[in-house]
């Protein structure tokens, strides 16, 4: 199945998180954080200004960006799970 955000939102997939510290420590599933950055996997064309034109969105397909803990809403496709969130919910966008 394959996703059409409307608006400004975002479909985001998380980045799986490390099981293991630097040291070595392995971190059980039930004790780890979720994680606060992941992929942009589709982009909506943006809100509508006063004129009715679209404002273009400030990130594209395939940006990591990172979001707050409990932004978005989660959803199962195809049994992956993903966010849909607003474009504002996204603090930055991950430079390389």
């Amino acid at each position: 199945m394959k996703l059409r955000p409307l608006a400004d939102r975002v479909i985001v997939k998380r980045l799986e998180n490390e099981t293991k510290t630097a040291s070595g420590i392995v971190i059980p599933d039930n004790a780890a954080e979720k994680p606060d950055q992941g992929e942009v996997l589709a982009v909506g064309p943006g809100k509508r200004d006063d004129d009715g034109d679209y404002i273009k969105m400030n990130v594209k397909v395939g940006d990591l960006v990172l979001f707050g803990k409990y932004s978005g809403q989660t959803v199962k496709v195809d049994g992956d799970e993903l966010l849909v969130m607003k474009e504002d919910d996204l603090f930055a966008v991950v430079e390389k």
